[in-house]
C-alpha cells in the first residue's frame, strides 16, 4: 500500500445516491456530478457505484473526464457542462456525450460535423458565468434548430447563492427567470423536453427546482454544501441521511525526540517549550495537505489528536505525539475522517485552511490511490 491513501466507502456512496433517488422519485433523471475526480473521491470508481445504486446520467466538466468514463466501459448518458474546444467537439460527439452550448460557434461546428448530437442551452439567470442572455434565447434556439443534426434537448441554468444563505429570495428570482426562459421558448414554438437547474442544495431544499432532472454534487459524497443549507433543511420536514464517504490516511515515517528550545521546520516558525516527541509524516501541500494548516491543524493517531508543528512542507508534515503513548514507525495516521471517537471533517479541515469542504476533498492529489471499502 502507498504511504498515503484515500479510503472510499462504497456503502456510504451508494446510500447517498439512494437517498437522492428516494427524494426526487423515479420520474426525475438523477445525474450526479463526478467532475474534479468525483470531488476527489475517484472518477471511475464513484461513477460505477452511483450507476449501480440508482443514478441515470453522469455529469462531468471536461472532455477528458468523459473519455476516461467511456474507456472504463461506462455506457450511461454523460453530460459535459464545461467548455469543449471547437476542435474537440467531434470527439465529444463520437463518445455520444450531451453538450452544454451558449456560443454560436459551438453550434455551427456541431452542425458542420453532421452527426446527431443532443445539446443543452444554458440560459443566464443571474450567476453571470456561462450562459445565453434571456433576450437572445429564442434566436439562439432557432439557430440550433436550423441544423438538422443538432437536437435542442435541454434547458439549464445554475444558482448563484442558493447554498450561501438562508434567505433564498435571489434563488427564487433566478428560478422565475428560468421559468420565463422556458415560456419564451414555448411561445416561439420550441418545446425543450428536459429542464434542469438543481444542484445539491436546490435538490434538497426545493422540490420546485427538480423539473425533469437534478444535477446533485457535493452531497453525493456525504457532505452538506454549507452550514446554511443544513440549517435551512432542518427548518423543513424532509428526511435525508448523508454519510461522508472519504477518509484520508498516511503513515508515520519517523519518530524523534527533540529538546526544549529547538525549532521545527522551515522559517523556524515553531519553537519547542519542552522536550517534544515528533512524528514525521510523508504528506504535504503537493498532496493536497494545505500549507494553510501550518500550526493550526491536528491529525489523529491512535484515536488522539496530534498537533501540526511548524510549516507544512511540500511532501512532509511534522506532528507532536508527546502525549500519545506507544506511537511507532508506520502507525496509521488519519488526516481526514474518523479514528475512534475523534473526527476530522472536511468542514473542520476547511476552517483550518480558510476554504470550503469542496476544495478540501477536490484538491487531494489524484496520484494518491483511492481504495474502495
Amino acid at each position: 500500500m502507498s504511504l498515503t491513501w484515500v479510503e472510499i466507502s462504497k456503502e456510504a456512496l451508494g446510500g447517498n445516491i439512494g437517498e437522492f433517488r428516494r427524494l426526487v422519485g423515479d420520474g426525475v433523471i438523477l445525474a450526479p456530478t463526478v467532475k474534479a475526480n468525483a470531488y476527489g473521491h475517484g472518477l471511475v470508481e464513484c461513477a460505477r457505484i452511483f450507476l449501480e445504486n440508482g443514478a441515470d446520467w453522469l455529469c462531468v466538466n471536461s472532455l477528458y473526464e468523459a473519455e476516461a468514463l467511456r474507456e472504463a466501459g461506462v455506457q450511461s448518458p454523460i453530460y459535459i457542462f464545461g467548455y469543449v474546444e471547437l476542435g474537440e467537439l467531434g470527439r465529444a460527439v463520437e463518445l455520444e456525450c450531451r453538450l452544454i452550448v451558449y456560443n454560436r460557434q459551438t453550434v455551427a461546428e456541431l452542425g458542420r460535423i453532421g452527426k446527431a448530437v443532443k445539446v443543452h442551452v444554458k440560459v443566464e439567470s443571474g450567476n453571470n458565468r456561462q450562459g445565453v442572455l434571456i433576450e437572445e434565447l429564442v434566436e439562439f434556439g432557432r439557430y440550433i434548430e436550423s441544423f438538422g443534426n443538432v437536437e435542442f434537448e435541454g434547458l439549464t441554468t445554475h444558482f448563484a447563492n442558493i447554498e450561501d444563505t438562508t434567505d433564498h429570495s435571489y434563488a427564487f428570482k433566478q428560478l422565475e427567470r428560468f421559468r420565463e426562459a422556458d415560456r419564451l421558448l414555448l411561445e416561439a414554438g420550441i418545446d425543450v423536453p428536459l429542464k434542469h437547474c438543481a444542484n445539491s442544495a436546490a435538490t434538497i431544499l426545493f422540490e420546485d427546482t427538480h423539473f425533469q432532472m437534478v444535477r446533485t454534487g457535493l452531497a453525493n459524497y456525504g457532505m452538506w454544501p454549507s452550514n446554511e443549507t443544513y440549517v435551512s433543511f432542518l427548518k423543513g420536514d424532509a428526511e435525508l441521511a448523508l454519510k461522508p464517504a472519504l477518509s484520508w490516511k498516511t503513515k508515520v515515517a519517523q519518530i524523534k525526540t527533540i529538546a526544549a528550545g529547538e525549532y521545527i521546520g522551515y522559517g523556524c516558525s515553531y519553537r519547542t517549550s519542552h522536550e517534544t516527541r515528533l512524528a514525521i509524516l510523508p504528506v504535504g501541500y503537493y498532496d493536497g495537505y494545505d500549507r494553510g494548516l501550518s500550526g493550526r491543524a491536528y491529525v489523529l493517531i491512535k484515536g488522539q489528536r496530534a498537533a501540526v508543528r511548524g510549516r507544512v512542507c511540500m511532501n512532509i508534515t511534522m506532528v507532536d505525539v508527546t502525549d500519545i503513548a506507544g506511537v511507532e514507525l508506520e502507525d496509521e495516521v488519519v488526516l481526514l475522517g474518523r479514528d475512534g471517537e475523534e473526527v476530522i471533517s472536511a468542514e473542520l479541515f476547511g476552517q483550518w485552511a480558510d476554504t470550503i469542504n469542496y476544495e478540501v476533498v477536490a484538491r487531494i492529489n489524484e496520484r494518491i490511490p483511492r481504495v474502495l471499502l
